[in-house]
């Protein structure tokens, strides 16, 4: 972790006249541009998590979301209004700001990015760091998606993937979110984790499918190289679900949950409709993502791509602060995106959701048809009954799904 040099040590009275930004190619007013706002900040690092979050940073919060509400500014001056049509709080625990903040940092996101009214504002949350005041000071400044991070409701789950919460809280907190208005929520759950069993993971679905969440995240546990699990799973001392359950525990919710009336429509996510014959609800911002469409990332490790660019920022957060308050770029790094390998993103992309690869619409976009580029690669993934192949496009068929990274490697541009 780099900490802030002596000549930032102290708040500053205001941040310098301007903190540089990275250079892009044009601006981009594309309508499917998307913003997202990194608060990097937890109560606790849980086992399994490499994502740029941080514990016991109380003391920089401040300092931190003036620093962000500095680079929104920056970043409007740069780019111009890019009229967003979503905007995602994401960390981190971005609950753990007060909701005056939040509400600060939509305000920057609508005067300097024309973030329109109406559009999907999502805030992840854990549960046990709201309540019910605060969740309708949020959905009063304009957040109306929350993302609950539960992951499991079972007390021994918790326990294996080192949540700071309980079943009670959780359940609680999605509770207060409903009394506060809030018609627009997700649960994010992870299965695989050390000890679970089939039995442990219908518990959990049953408790999910109960609570009727619009939307649901459910990921496989995934050993990353340096977390707390992953020396933890070295050492012998725990022991994840092996694939084969892993992959019963998808197949029962791809099934359980289609009888409930929600969509799968990404591999790891699943929408109930908004009315019944209505569409689904999915996330938008994450569709952003998923369509290979333009995204603005600002705050402390987020990531841009726009302008045939991507670029990111520094990591760390007391860096961040301490570059935007001294007026020096916060970016770390960007590179140029190659013919190929923006060809590649696109249909590895688009294969994640179940609307599938469109060959037209890609090559009209890209100027090469992917069953040119592809073709015997989509042909033999096809015959190994991982892809549905037909004269219009290519989809994930449910074995695809739970073997995915198989399909995108035969897909990635030769180095």
């Amino acid at each position: 972790m780099v900490w802030c040099m002596s000549s930032c040590d102290s708040t500053s009275d205001g941040p310098p006249a301007r903190a540089s930004l990275p250079e892009a190619s044009a601006p981009c007013a594309d309508p499917g541009i998307g913003l997202y706002l990194h608060i990097p900040f937890c109560k606790t690092k849980c086992h399994y998590c490499d994502f740029n979050a941080y514990a016991g940073l109380g003391a920089w919060h401040a300092r931190y979301v003036a620093a962000l509400r500095r680079e929104i500014a920056l970043a409007g001056e740069r780019y111009g209004p890019l009229a967003m049509r979503t905007l995602f709080f994401g960390g981190g625990t971005p609950s753990l700001l007060p909701p005056e903040a939040i509400a600060a940092l939509i305000g920057d996101a609508r005067r300097h990015h024309g973030v329109r009214p109406g559009a999907e504002v999502t805030l992840e949350a854990n549960p046990a760091t709201v309540e019910l005041a605060g969740l309708r000071a949020l959905r009063a400044a304009g957040v109306n998606r929350l993302s609950f991070g539960v992951q499991s409701l079972r007390p021994h789950g918790l326990r294996a993937l080192g949540r700071d919460h309980s079943a009670a809280e959780a359940v609680a907190s999605y509770e207060q979110a409903r009394a506060a208005g809030f018609e627009n929520v997700n649960l994010d759950f992870i299965y695989g984790w050390p000890g679970q069993t089939l039995a442990d993971w219908d518990a959990d679905l049953d408790a999910m499918l109960a609570l009727r969440p619009e939307h649901l995240s459910l990921y496989a546990l995934t050993v990353e190289q340096g977390t707390p699990l992953a020396r933890l799973v070295a050492q012998g001392r725990v022991r994840p679900a092996d694939d084969d359950l892993c992959a019963d525990m998808y197949e029962r919710a791809a099934e359980r949950l289609a009888a409930a009336g929600y969509r799968h429509y990404e591999i790891s996510n699943w929408a109930r409709p908004a009315a019944p014959g209505g569409p689904a609800l999915a996330c938008e911002h994450n569709l952003v993502y998923w369509r290979n469409e333009p995204y603005l990332g600002l705050g402390c490790g987020a990531h841009s791509c726009f302008g045939g660019r991507r670029f990111w920022n520094v990591l760390s957060p007391q860096e961040y602060v301490c570059r935007v308050e001294q007026g020096l770029p916060v970016a770390a790094g960007g590179e140029a995106l190659t013919p190929a390998l923006a060809l590649a993103e696109e249909v590895m992309l688009r294969l994640r959701l179940d609307e599938g690869l469109d060959f037209v619409a890609v090559a009209a976009r890209h100027g090469a048809d992917p069953r040119a580029v592809y073709g015997p690669a989509l042909a033999e993934l096809a015959a190994l009954g991982l892809l549905d192949l037909d004269a219009a496009g290519a989809r994930l068929t449910l074995r695809g799904r739970l073997l995915s990274n198989a399909v995108f490697v035969r897909l990635l541009p030769a180095a």
